[in-house]
């Protein structure tokens, strides 16, 4: 079941933000999402919280600050989707830029997994031979694979962002927000976000240390289209200071000063980079880029990024459009299979889905787990075979259910069940005996059903209410496309009752409608839904200007509706 409702919106706050000189809707929209500074609005780089504010930076300067002068061999070592690939890419290009020689490597998922593992760090001493690793997008897990490489005499530092365990890597150097005693304000950052601001420390140390000044020192700033998509395609909260890392990458890639490979990107996304959002980073090019790493090799992808030759980033941002075709096919396919799986499930009989398929691909899972999560709203987890007799499964929840908890609560009732498993609320990933996995689902579904109301099985869409007649146009939409949405800064999402004057199938897929409200008639589409509305509807909508043989019309995108 589907509730609409109405995001609280404080009248004080918001009264006080419009005195302020924001515009009147923007001001109930700030302040329902609990803005209330105009301070916070700021996209400025100034306005950044200073990087002194994460625990060890200055240590991690200062200690890359030494390699470089000794000319040490550094490796970067990444994660495989692509906040993974921008760290990567952002880390290489900017300490090359401050004189650093330094290589990188990407586990296949297929072979080695996700992070730092003895094994990765056997194949990176055997292959690049480095006196110095540093992990991007990944490590804070990687007690043994940072023992290994002590053990061999390599030094590791370590940039992520994940949440620890109960004990940390005993790494030379940690860098992570969420790492105990880490007073930093934005737990939030991405990897790549992380990176780039030690980055920025390090670029501060050689300074001090006179190597060169602000008038010769290596500009950053032009990392920052990197550090734009990967904090989307990550989808981290946009908190304030995320918001201004966005804003400054989209501000370049808009101007047009944006790497080969980004605009490569763009290009076969078939997006317009010179009007650039946080939808086209998040749903055109971070897919691109994560294809690689589901299906094949994410090094195809840091290429993309750090090659400054238009032509090569253009071949391999169609590579990554070609694997970007073949992921889709894919899923396609193992939707379908999912479907047939749960024919006979009935959401109200379950609070949780587990399916697992023999035909699976163990690359694309976690989208699988996400359309059959947004389709059934249960905490679903779907499984491959990975390979040596095991099972991979990849989960997405829902509000209010901590996936990682739940697994970890699985795994104490029965330790026997779950070999390995790790992730945060809302995505967790395990790997289990494929005998294991009814009693698997049995104990998932114990859980839920222990921790989930009835309430919290129904998806609600929040709305802003209704939206005054005035402002249904292509001026407030570009007023509105000028602010950074995004995860945990929700995109407007209005409300109201229409008249409707006509409706449609389109493409046997989609319902496109006429809607009247107050005498005025917008286009709309509820994409996905081909059921016909009744002759009155409440309906819940973004706004879109959707431009047609040169004309730009206002256009409502449903987001859901219900009979009024």
């Amino acid at each position: 079941m589907t509730r609409i409702t109405t995001r609280p919106c404080p009248f004080r706050e918001a009264e006080m933000l419009r005195q302020g000189g924001i515009h009147p809707v923007l001001a109930r929209l700030f302040a329902a999402r609990g803005l209330t500074d105009p301070k916070e609005l700021s996209s400025e780089l100034g306005a950044l919280i200073l990087p002194s504010g994460l625990l060890h930076i200055d240590r991690a300067a200062a200690f890359l600050a030494d390699a470089i002068a000794a000319n040490k061999r550094m490796v970067i070592v990444a994660d495989y989707d692509c906040d993974g690939a921008t760290a990567c890419a952002t880390a290489l290009r900017g300490l090359r830029a401050m004189g650093a020689t330094v290589d990188f490597i990407v586990p296949n998922r297929f072979e080695y997994g996700y992070g730092l593992t003895p094994e990765i760090v056997a194949l990176t001493a055997r292959e690049k031979n480095p006196d110095i690793i540093i992990t991007v997008d990944n490590g804070i897990a990687s007690i043994e694979g940072v023992a290994e490489a002590s053990r061999r005499g390599i030094e590791v530092v370590v940039t992520d962002h994940h949440l620890p365990g109960e004990r940390l890597p005993d790494a030379r150097v940690i860098v992570n927000p969420n790492q105990p005693e880490c007073g930093f304000p934005s737990k939030n950052l991405a990897g790549v976000g992380v990176v780039f601001y030690v980055l920025l420390a390090l670029r501060a140390e050689l300074r001090r240390r006179g190597v060169f000044d602000q008038s010769t020192q290596p500009k950053l700033d032009n990392l920052l289209d990197l550090v734009a998509l990967g904090t989307v395609a990550d989808v981290v909260k946009l908190d304030a200071n995320n918001r201004i890392l966005v804003a400054q990458g989209l501000k370049r890639m808009r101007a047009g000063r944006m790497h080969a490979g980004v605009a490569a990107l763009f290009r076969v996304a078939g997006r317009q980079a010179r009007s650039a959002t946080p939808f086209d980073l998040g749903f055109a090019l971070g897919p691109r880029l994560n294809a690689a790493g589901r299906l094949q090799d994410m090094s195809l992808g840091i290429e993309c990024l750090v090659t400054d030759d238009e032509e090569r980033a253009w071949a391999l941002a169609q590579q990554l459009n070609e694997i970007n075709i073949k992921r889709r096919e894919i899923e396609a396919e193992m939707q379908d299979t999912a479907l047939l799986h749960l024919d006979a499930f009935e959401p109200a009989d379950s609070t949780t889905i587990a399916v697992f398929d023999q035909s699976w691909h163990q690359g694309v899972i976690g989208i699988v787990a996400s359309r059959l999560k947004e389709k059934f709203y249960r905490p679903t987890i779907t499984f491959a075979p990975a390979g040596d007799g095991w099972i991979k499964g990849s989960g997405r929840s829902i509000a209010g259910f901590h996936l990682r908890d739940a697994l970890d609560l699985v795994s104490k009732r029965a330790p026997s069940l779950i070999d390995k498993f790790g992730g945060h609320a809302m995505a967790a990933g395990l790997s289990i005996r494929p005998e294991a996995f009814d009693a698997f689902a049995d104990a998932f579904e114990t859980v839920g059903r222990s921790w989930l109301s009835e309430q919290q099985l129904e998806r609600v869409i929040e709305t802003d209410g209704p939206l005054e007649d005035a402002y249904y146009s292509t001026q407030f939409i570009e007023l509105i496309d000028g602010i950074v949405w995004g995860q945990g800064f929700a995109p407007p999402v209005f409300c109201d009752e229409f008249r409707v004057v006509s409706q449609r199938i389109l493409k046997e897929r989609h319902l496109k409608l006429l809607l009247e409200k107050n005498g005025a008639r917008y286009d709309a589409i509820w994409f996905g839904r081909t059921d016909a509305l009744g002759d009155r509807a409440r309906v819940a909508f973004r706004l879109d200007a959707n431009e047609y043989n040169g004309t730009t019309r206002v256009q409502l995108m449903v987001e859901h509706a219900e009979a009024c």
